[in-house]
């Protein structure tokens, strides 16, 4: 999808080999100031402020993927409409 919005990511890592930790969550937080959850066809908004990673983990405890920042915001699972808002694409 990325590619059909023509956006190159400046940093990307696999979840498997590379898993996010705890403290990566943290200070992915500290780094913007608003967090979007998809879960599914539903979105929930965050202050950064008030997030925890275990907002960012799904049902089965791991991180939601993908996460994406753009700004001062970041977008945790996948939901196509809010990741072409994210992105800019209406």
């Amino acid at each position: 999808m990325l590619t059909d919005l023509e956006v190159t990511p400046k940093e990307s890592r696999a979840s498997r080999s590379q898993p996010i930790t705890d403290e990566d969550a943290k200070a992915l937080l500290a780094s913007v100031s608003r967090v979007i959850v998809a879960k599914g066809k539903k979105t929930v908004e965050l202050k950064a402020a008030e997030a925890s990673p275990g907002d960012l983990r799904g049902p089965t405890g791991n991180f939601r993927a993908p996460m994406v920042r753009n700004g001062k915001t970041l977008l945790v699972g996948f939901n196509e409409e809010a990741l072409r808002a994210l992105l800019g694409e209406k």
